[in-house]
């Protein structure tokens, strides 16, 4: 660790006052000690906890079971719960946790759409004192097991459909030394079990395991703000994922500030398009417990159900990536309804393009630009709207609607820099630099990878990865991946991860894979590959390698056979790919 690093690290981990931090998962404990308070230095003033309690997102389901306990919390299909009744099944089922066994720092694992039961652990995880660690349900079997022994989970909460995915993991995981996490499986909610898979006898039912809970349980409460409350997984940048812990601070602020800064008012009716387990659903399902909202439970999004359920249920705020807003846009006339009033859509994920700003609008939505990262409690910036945009041309408006703007008010700082000497770029809207962030709604660190934390935060700040540009007014623009990533979906895919798989091919000699542009999903990814001498192979056996190898989604959907274009130093030049692939066009 260099010497600059450490100070930095130093005073800003001081600053947390006395912060001790144990994960009983990996035995390694870490241990600061306070600066002096300068407030002992004046008479008469004491901390106790009659002006002093953690902030925990806990306190937000605890305040909406009184403010708003006969208000509807939750909604999935005939399904409904007040407040009320979801305080009293959280309680229950945090109860049932630690009948299982569940102590402080443990982590307890749901693979899930977004459905009640991913709502309810979000709150009955951490009042059980434990880490809860919400699982990608695009991942396949083997990159699942891979999560979860990582994270050494306890317990792992699977859907009905996701069952084989699940048990696909955990014969995975029988053949190492872990042991495998308890199951609990969740039905369907008509209470109906799956009868063509394989149920293991030792199995639990999620609707049995909450009856056996009490609601009379005392919360164990986070003895420092600073504790854990989640470890939420990235997309795979590298070859393999990284465990983001977020604390008990940083989610009650950044859930908050999501809802202050999208003007999310009292009593909302929220429409779930943003996969729950994705950063937590950017905060929001502790963010809208604190404002008494509504949560509209959608298994599969589809235009359809998007539009039925704004209708059936007077939506007022909804999220999702492009990809989301794309295919509201070009969904089929059949499909949709006229809105009951404007609607509030957040975004982000990539820049949403214009074209598709301008027909949500066209069809009664209000779109909100944001952007983040899993390491910054998902949002971290808004393109605050000014006034004087109003006059300006429909193509000028669309343009600076699509930036990612300033950050929100729980976060101290971000900034575009020079990612070796940290100065600011020039707000000139030209000079390229690296976003930075700095403050509360920042990532504790990697699970289990100190080094990989402090290169993260070398020179005192987040470093991103991700490359912009500031303009005059201080609002950043987001150009380019500096690591190449493809956001496809609203989901991230590590080239790195692709091409070792393409590597494995016994044809394949030298491979690259870039972004290709996609109306449907935003990027594709493309794959530029040169063959062995003597070997014969089309792109559809590649894919199918591919697909035999990865998840879905993250295999090529194109491929090109050619040389390989590289520098003096034999290092393949991804520009020039690049901008062969974006000359493609969308593949959909």
């Amino acid at each position: 660790m260099n010497h600059f690093f450490k100070n930095s690290l130093t005073r800003f981990i001081c600053s947390l006052n006395h912060f001790h931090f144990s994960f009983t998962q990996s035995s390694r404990k870490f241990s600061h000690f306070s600066e002096p308070e300068s407030w002992r230095s004046m008479e008469g003033l004491i901390r106790c906890s009659a002006n002093y309690v953690p902030l925990t997102p806990i306190s937000f389901l605890e305040r909406a079971a009184k403010a708003y306990r006969d208000t509807t919390s939750v909604v999935y299909g005939s399904v409904k719960y007040t407040w009320g009744d979801t305080h009293e099944r959280c309680l229950n089922l945090a109860s049932a946790l630690t009948q299982l066994g569940i102590s402080r720092g443990d982590v307890v694992a749901i693979l899930a759409p977004n459905v009640p039961a991913m709502h309810e652990l979000h709150f009955a995880v951490p009042m059980a004192g434990a880490l809860l660690c919400t699982l990608n349900t695009r991942h396949d079997s083997a990159m699942l097991s891979i999560l979860v022994r990582h994270s050494e989970a306890k317990i792992i909460f699977v859907d009905y459909q996701l069952l084989d995915i699940a048990n696909g993991a955990l014969k995975l995981l029988a053949k190492t030394e872990r042991k495998p996490p308890i199951l609990v499986l969740i039905a369907e909610s008509d209470g109906s079990l799956p009868t063509d898979h394989h149920i293991a006898s030792e199995t639990y039912e999620y609707e049995s395991l909450l009856a056996n809970g009490h609601n009379g349980f005392e919360i164990r409460r986070p003895n420092s703000e600073w504790d854990p409350i989640s470890v939420n997984y990235t997309s795979g940048t590298t070859s393999r994922p990284k465990g983001v812990v977020y604390s008990h601070r940083g989610a009650y602020l950044n859930a908050l500030a999501t809802i202050l800064l999208h003007g999310i008012g009292s009593m909302p009716v929220y429409l779930w398009t943003v996969p729950m387990f994705h950063c937590n659903g950017w905060c929001l399902i502790w963010g809208l417990a604190a404002q008494g909202g509504t949560n509209i439970c959608l298994r599969k999004v589809t235009p359809k159900d998007i539009f039925d359920n704004i209708a059936l249920h007077n939506v007022t705020n909804m999220g999702g990536a492009p990809t989301v807003l794309n295919m509201i846009v070009n969904s089929p006339i059949s499909d949709r309804k006229p809105l009951p009033h404007k609607v509030e859509a957040m975004t982000g994920g990539s820049p949403p393009p214009p074209q598709i700003l301008s027909k949500m609008e066209e069809l009664g939505f209000g779109v909100s630009h944001l952007y983040g990262l899993t390491e910054t409690y998902g949002p971290g910036t808004s393109c605050i709207w000014k006034p004087e945009w109003d006059s300006l041309p429909l193509d000028k408006r669309y343009k600076l609607k699509a930036r990612q703007g300033v950050q929100h008010p729980g976060l101290e700082e971000v900034d575009v820099k020079d990612p070796v000497t940290m100065a600011s770029v020039p707000a000139d809207g030209k000079t390229m630099g690296e976003i930075m962030f700095r403050g509360n709604t920042v990532m504790s660190g990697y699970l289990k990878d100190l080094k990989a934390t402090e290169e993260a935060f070398s020179g005192g700040w987040f470093r991103s990865g991700d490359l912009a540009v500031k303009h005059p007014d201080n609002y950043i623009e987001v150009k380019d991946r500096s690591k190449d990533i493809i956001i496809s979906g609203g989901e991230n895919i590590s080239t790195v991860e692709v091409e070792t798989v393409l590597f494995g091919h016994p044809a394949v000699l030298e491979a690259a894979v870039v972004a290709r542009p996609d109306n449907h999903w935003g990027q594709t990814p493309c794959a530029f590959v040169k063959l062995k001498e003597g070997y014969d192979v089309d792109s559809q056996e590649i894919i199918k390698f591919c697909r035999d190898h990865l998840p879905h989604y993250m295999a090529p959907r194109t491929v090109i056979f050619e040389d390989l274009p590289k520098t003096s130093t034999g290092k393949i030049q991804k520009f020039i790919l690049r901008e062969k692939a974006k000359a493609l066009g969308s593949l959909s």
